[in-house]
This record gives structure tokens, sequence and C-alpha cells, in this order.
């Protein structure tokens, strides 16, 4: 038997947001222009831990395509 509890809350800009729990689990659903704002939002302060010059990316992607290689 599956169990559904509901529950909305207003934060934030006025948006709502709705908690649902399924079997014991917690899931929030909101707007999905809210979701694209969090989206970018993170993507704005992720910064990559390094950035490669072109040759230094060739040879890397390189020497991890040779790696995958003798994977298989």
């Amino acid at each position: 038997m599956h169990n559904l509890l509901f529950s909305i809350f207003v934060y934030q800009k006025m948006t709502v947001m709705t908690h649902l729990t399924i079997e014991n689990k917690k899931y929030v659903l909101i707007p999905e222009e809210s979701y694209q704002e969090l989206q970018k939002n993170a993507a704005l302060k992720h910064h990559p831990e390094k950035t490669f010059s072109i040759n230094e990316a060739r040879a890397h992607s390189k020497k991890l395509i040779r790696k995958w290689a003798t994977e298989k």
C-alpha cells in the first residue's frame, strides 16, 4: 500500500512548494520556473577544478580514450 502525504508551503517570492511523501521517502515539487532558476544559480556557482588549454585537453582526452580502449 502506498502512503501519500501532501503539504503545500509558500516561501520566497510567493513560490508554491509541495512536499510529497511516498513510502516514507520525502520529495519536493516546485514550479518549473523555480527549478530552472535553481539550476541556473547552481551552474553559476560551480567552478571547474582545473581548466585545460586546448593542447592539454587534447592530450588528456587521448589518454582517457586509450585507457578506456584497453579496458574492453
